[in-house]
């Protein structure tokens, strides 16, 4: 594809409403609370790597329409919730961290717009988007110093997750940072896995969280059939499964984290 088509198609995709396929919820009109920035400091944890992987996809081919589709969708998500974040940053540590990802995100963007940027610069730069956006929704979390605040930032780990390992297997089928996609891979698997187990134990679920949690479970034992599809004849299918089951993860995790949200807003009134 030819970089003019890449970006005007980028470009299309990024002016598509929201709700394409998958979106964020909106913010209350009382402003930002603590558990809601929890949740959006969480997401871009899970942009930064959804991104790359939608990146990824266009270069192999792998689905490329809808990656285009989740390439912009994400880029303008992200965006957004800057936006939102901004309003909301109580303390100084809150406030370094913020300019931080911002920063970091100034420099993965303009990659994203070009499939003929460098893979290996995409590594490093998505790397440190999700850096800081991870100490930024811990930082959240201290300033809300709640139990239900900390089911948040795990639920919202877990979309990160499905997301990292899409972009681990993309990397490594392409033999680009192969080792240290492996490594990627197996380490986000088992702490998706862990964490998972952790999620189904909390006392505060209810039947719909329950219910949630449930559905993951299913599309994670596709999912994990995906990802570990070595055989060359059955990669090419595999690398959609991968495509395709992580959005459906992301989905079904978003709706988890917003059981939470509602949960942790509520303890704090």
């Amino acid at each position: 594809m030819e970089r003019r088509s890449f970006l005007a198609l980028a470009g299309g995709c990024c002016a598509l409403p929201l709700t394409e396929g998958w979106a964020a919820p909106a913010t209350t009109p009382g402003g930002l609370s603590l558990p809601a920035a929890i949740n959006k400091a969480g997401r871009q944890r899970m942009l930064s790597q959804r991104t790359a992987k939608a990146w990824l996809m266009l270069v192999m081919g792998v689905l490329p329409d809808r990656a285009q589709i989740i390439l912009g969708q994400s880029v303008s998500l992200f965006d957004a919730q800057l936006v939102e974040l901004k309003t909301l940053l109580p303390g100084d540590e809150l406030h370094s961290l913020y300019l931080q990802l911002e920063h970091d995100w100034g420099r993965l963007r303009p990659l994203l717009a070009d499939i003929r940027s460098d893979a290996k610069t995409i590594w490093t730069t998505s790397e440190a988007v999700l850096a800081t956006a991870h100490k930024l929704t811990l930082a959240y979390e201290k300033a809300a110093g709640s139990p239900a605040g900390r089911l948040v930032n795990i639920s919202g780990r877990q979309r990160m997750l499905s997301q990292r390992m899409a972009k681990a297997y993309y990397f490594r089928q392409m033999n680009i940072s192969a080792a240290p996609a492996g490594e990627m891979l197996d380490a986000a698997m088992k702490e998706f896995a862990k964490a998972h187990e952790e999620l189904k134990a909390a006392a505060v679920n209810t039947p719909q969280i329950k219910s949630e949690l449930a559905l993951v479970e299913q599309q994670w034992f596709f999912f994990q059939n995906a990802l570990g599809m070595r055989d060359a004849g059955g990669q090419r299918k595999a690398a959609t499964d991968v495509g395709s089951t992580s959005e459906r993860i992301l989905e079904q995790m978003d709706l988890v984290v917003g059981h939470y949200e509602k949960l942790a807003t509520a303890a704090e009134r």
